[in-house]
């Protein structure tokens, strides 16, 4: 198993936390994909995990197949599709499952994309859709902003605890963050992508915002001991600046249609 499918499998061993601390998206992205679209189109999504893309999708009248690899995951999701009779979760690895004979309007990734085998997942997208059907991959990315000066702290806390950590590492600015079309053009299969941008912020108590780190890969693969002494640090960090942390995200969306 290499890394990438090492970390990709950690997701399923506490969804319920996974549930609780994620956050969602922005309302105005699924505007997009609605107007893109419209109400009713059939939609596919990859990786939905508990849900936090899949219930806007569902909110918005599209007939939904939404697939994740976790049991658990499926699970809990299912539970908030329940009143949503076009929506459906299916426990299959979008690598592995079988298109159906008819195609999608729509392909969604939503922080998902990453983890697919980038030897196949533009190929098998663009297989997936009808002809002028488009795929949306969200990102989500921690920016510059928010509480600027308790951060700066923990980055000496992850340059103490995880030798993995570039050393003076500092957030990116949101127009930093980039524009990468490359893999669409590469792929032959789609149009130039369409980005979109959206930055929010979220402020968590100390145990909320530990609970959070918890739902992601790296920290969860960190030997035990090294990660609990890294979160006592990042939690002291934040006690002593008030006991609150606000973390500014900006999440991009970017949305091309297949060509033929």
């Amino acid at each position: 198993m290499n890394d990438r499918e090492r970390l990709r499998s950690v997701f399923g061993q506490d969804a319920e936390r996974y549930d609780r601390c994620r956050p969602g998206y922005p309302s105005q992205l699924f505007d997009v994909l609605t107007a893109a679209v419209g109400e009713g189109a059939r939609v596919l999504e990859i990786g939905c995990g508990t849900g936090q893309a899949t219930v806007p999708l569902a909110g918005r009248g599209f007939a939904l197949t939404a697939l994740d690899r976790s049991e658990e995951m499926v699970k809990l999701a299912r539970e908030h599709l329940a009143g949503y009779p076009s929506a459906r979760v299916v426990v299959e690895d979008f690598e592995s499952w079988e298109l159906p004979p008819v195609g999608f309007d729509l392909v969604v990734a939503a922080t998902s994309f990453h983890w697919l085998d980038p030897e196949l997942r533009m190929a098998k997208a663009a297989d997936a859709l009808r002809p002028r059907g488009a795929l949306a991959v969200v990102s989500t990315h921690h920016i510059a902003g928010g509480s600027e000066e308790s951060f700066t702290r923990i980055q000496r806390c992850y340059e103490r605890f995880d030798p993995r950590t570039e050393r003076g590492r500092r957030l990116p600015a949101a127009d930093e963050i980039a524009q990468d079309p490359d893999e669409f053009h590469r792929s032959g299969r789609f149009s130039p992508p369409e980005f979109h941008h959206y930055e929010w912020e979220a402020t968590y108590a100390v145990d909320a915002y530990l609970d959070l780190l918890m739902t992601y890969s790296g920290h969860r693969a960190m030997p035990d001991s090294a990660r609990e002494q890294l979160l006592t640090c990042i939690g002291r960090c934040i006690e002593e600046d008030g006991g609150t942390i606000t973390k500014r995200y900006l999440t991009q969306l970017a949305f091309a249609q297949r060509l033929g």
